[in-house]
C-alpha cells in the first residue's frame, strides 16, 4: 500500500515496500564503492550512485513532521500537562511513516540551500517553515516552524553522520528538536532514531530505524523513553517500537507504548490489565499539503529548483543525466568555496545565526524578537521568510 506524499510522489507506508532487490549492475556499482572502504569510514564524503537517492532534499524531508497538524495544533489550549505530553509523543511517532519505496536517501543539501513553505489550516490558522543548510562539512540542516495562532514553535537541527559497517551502513542522526508552546513557556526536547541500510553486499536491501530516543519536558516533569527496534536475524519484526512515559522525579511509569511506527501504534496505562488502545494509525491520518512556490518563482538555491534537473532525471529513470546534473551542483559548491577562500570571506547563513562559539549550533535570526501577539508574529514571519532579499552570492 502507498499514499501520496506532500509533493505528489508515491510514498510507502507498508513494511514490504521498504525492501529492495538490486539488479546485477547497481549491485556491482555498490560493491565497487564498498571495496574501497574500511569499516567506520565516514560516508558523507563518498559520492553515492543516483539510484539510491530519494528525489527530494533533506531540508524538505524534515517537513514530514508537519504533515499531521491535527495531532498538535490544539495542544497549547489543553489544561492537562499529561494530555499535552501525549500529543507531543503522538506527533513524534507520526513523522516516520512517509518514506520512498525501497532503500533511498534524500539529497545531501548544499551550503546555503533553502527550503521554505507555508501551511493553511481548515480553521484559518497558518504555519510557516524554513530550513537552511547552515554547514556542509560537517553537514548541519537547521529548521524553524511556527504556527502563531496555535502558539506552536518547532526548531532544531539534523546532523547526520554516516558510517560504513560492512554489509550495512548507519546514519547516526545527531542533533535535537525543540517544541515550544509559547503561551505556556513549555519546551519539549527530543532526538532522532538512527537509520540503518542493510544488505549492501548481499541479500535483500532494507532500511530500518533503530536505537533509543528520549522526549522530555522538564517543566511538566515528564519523559518518554522509546526504542525503535531493528529486526533480529531469527526473530522479531520490522518497524516495531516500545516505550514508557514516566514522571521523571518519581521514576513512575504512567503509560506504555507498543506497535509499529509504520502502521499502528498502541498505548495503555501502566499497572493496568486493560487492552491497549490505538495511539496513531498511519493508514487513517490525512497528510496535510504544504504550499510551495512554483519552481519558476523560486530562487536558484531553493531546494526544488536547485535539484530540479536531478529530480526530473531520477523520475524519468535516466540515471546518467541525474548523475551529470548532481555533479554540476557539487562542482559549483567546490568552486564557490574556493572563491570564498580566495576572497578571504566567511559564509554566513541567511535565516539562522551561529550560537556562541559552536560552529554546529544555529538559531533562527528572529527567535528573540518575535512578537507575542499572534497576528504581529505572523506578519513578522511572512516578511522575513518570504520577502527577505537573497544574498548576492553564496
Amino acid at each position: 500500500m502507498s499514499e501520496q506524499s506532500p509533493n505528489g510522489d508515491d510514498f510507502s507506508i507498508v513494511d514490504e515496500d521498504q525492501k529492495e532487490v538490486l539488479d546485477d549492475e547497481p549491485r556491482s556499482i555498490i560493491r565497487g564503492i564498498i571495496s574501497q572502504l574500511t569499516k567506520g569510514t565516514d560516508l558523507h564524503r563518498v559520492t553515492l550512485p543516483t539510484f539510491v537517492l530519494e528525489p527530494r532534499s533533506m531540508l524538505e524531508r524534515i517537513t514530514d513532521f508537519m504533515c499531521h497538524p491535527d495531532l498538535i495544533m490544539a495542544t497549547s489550549r489543553k489544561t492537562d500537562p499529561v494530555e499535552r505530553f501525549l500529543d507531543v509523543v503522538r506527533y513524534y511517532v507520526s513523522g516516520w511513516h512517509i518514506r520512498p519505496r525501497g532503500v533511498k536517501k534524500p539529497y545531501n543539501s548544499v551550503l546555503g540551500e533553502v527550503f521554505r513553505c507555508r501551511y493553511q489550516y481548515a480553521d484559518g490558522t497558518t504555519g510557516y517553515y524554513v530550513a537552511e543548510q547552515t554547514s556542509h562539512h560537517p553537514p548541519v540542516s537547521t529548521y524553524f516552524f511556527s504556527s502563531p495562532e496555535n502558539h506552536l514553535l518547532v526548531e532544531g537541527e539534523v546532523k547526520p553522520k554516516s558510517k560504513f559497517l560492512g554489509n550495512s551502513a548507519a546514519t547516526l542522526m545527531t542533533g535535537e528538536t525543540r517544541i515550544c508552546f509559547t503561551n505556556l513557556d513549555e519546551v519539549y526536547t527530543l532526538n532522532l532514531p538512527n537509520v540503518y541500510a542493510r544488505g549492501l553486499l548481499f541479500g535483500t536491501m532494507i532500511l530500518e530505524l533503530g536505537d533509543s530516543i528520549v522526549i522530555k519536558c522538564p517543566k511538566t516533569d515528564l519523559v518518554c523513553e522509546m526504542e525503535f527496534k531493528v529486526k533480529g536475524y531469527f526473530s522479531g519484526t520490522y518497524n516495531a517500537i516500545s516505550g514508557k512515559i514516566k514522571r521523571m522525579s518519581k521514576k513512575e511509569t504512567l503509560y506504555e507504548l507498543s506497535g509499529k511506527w509504520s502502521d499502528v501504534s498502541f498505548i495503555k496505562p501502566a499497572k493496568s490489565y486493560a487492552d491497549p488502545t490505538e495511539f496513531f494509525n498511519a493508514h487513517e491520518e490525512n497528510i496535510h499539503p504544504k504550499i510551495v512556490a512554483p519552481e519558476a518563482d523560486q530562487e536558484p538555491y531553493e531546494s526544488r529548483r536547485l535539484w530540479s534537473k536531478v529530480t526530473a532525471a531520477i523520475q524519468a529513470r535516466d540515471l546518467d543525466t541525474a548523475t551529470e546534473e548532481k555533479t554540476k551542483i557539487e562542482d559549483a559548491q567546490r568552486a564557490q568555496r574556493l572563491d570564498r577562500e580566495r576572497r578571504g570571506e566567511t559564509w554566513e547563513p541567511r535565516f539562522f545565526q551561529q550560537v556562541g562559539d559552536d560552529p554546529e549550533e544555529f538559531e533562527f535570526r528572529l527567535i528573540d524578537s518575535l512578537a507575542d501577539d499572534p497576528q504581529k508574529r505572523r506578519a513578522q514571519l511572512e516578511d522575513f521568510i518570504f520577502n527577505n532579499p537573497p544574498p548576492s552570492r553564496i
